[in-house]
């Protein structure tokens, strides 16, 4: 662990993180995933597992492809959410591919079978993989159009029994309205569901957000574009926003 780093403590054993598809890509640059950022993102990730949490990942399509726009021009909104599918899956062989560099046991568990780059989802697998120290990234979404990757994140987090989601965002937690458009806008540090829903607060899509609330699963919203954001968001509970029953 870098010696800028305060020795650190956590109440989690078992957590999801979800990374949008454009964490992975340099702002600005044509090139749809930075090496270097997915690196950097892979380094954190390993003082994550120095900490003995099992952590698995959900990460987004974006920087490749999304098919709810896909489909907004005109094109066949299923064959657009299956392309965006297989882009994450692509994102997560990056991920996989620098994880391991790092010296991480990693494995991509695909919702859609392609034998011969992931496993299929088998969720007892996946959970003994978790058990054993591996890192457990779920591609290709639930699998069927429709659905995003939120709700991917709120799913495979209940099935694989974590303690919370691990959000990562451009903004460092909840506002009451946009701080990048109103200086004067309040962050929350904890927030209820209810409070969510009644502000419209875009948390997650509505489906991943009702999944969370009705197994009562935690969310953390937390800003990707600071130093050290993956490992501090996890073992500082002031670091983001946490969505929870009534706050």
């Amino acid at each position: 662990m870098p010696d800028s780093l305060p020795t650190q403590t956590t109440p989690y054993k078992r957590v999801l993180l979800k990374l949008s598809g454009e964490a992975l890509r340099e702002p600005g640059s044509e090139d749809n995933i930075s090496p270097e950022i997915v690196s950097r993102i892979a380094k954190q990730i390993a003082q994550v597992k120095d900490l003995g949490i099992e952590l698995s990942l959900v990460i987004g399509g974006g920087n490749f492809w999304r098919g709810e726009a896909a489909s907004a021009r005109g094109m066949e909104r299923s064959a657009a959410d299956y392309m965006g599918m297989l882009a994450t899956v692509m994102n997560a062989l990056a991920m996989q591919s620098a994880l391991e560099s790092q010296g991480i046991r990693c494995v991509v568990h695909s919702a859609i079978e392609m034998k011969n780059v992931a496993e299929p989802f088998i969720r007892k697998k996946a959970q003994s993989q978790l058990r054993k120290g591996h890192v457990v990234i779920f591609a290709a979404g639930t699998g069927n159009p429709f659905f995003s990757t939120d709700t991917t994140a709120a799913l495979r987090a209940n099935e694989m029994g974590v303690e919370a989601i691990f959000k990562a965002t451009s903004v460092d937690g909840i506002y009451c309205s946009d701080p990048r458009k109103n200086p004067d806008a309040q962050k929350f540090d904890t927030i209820s569901y209810q409070t969510c829903l009644e502000k419209r607060l875009q948390v997650m899509d509505s489906t991943a957000f009702s999944l969370c609330m009705d197994n009562n699963m935690p969310i953390i919203i937390f800003n990707m574009n600071k130093d050290n954001s993956i490992i501090e968001a996890i073992s500082n509970a002031h670091w983001g926003t946490i969505v929870k029953q009534e706050a």
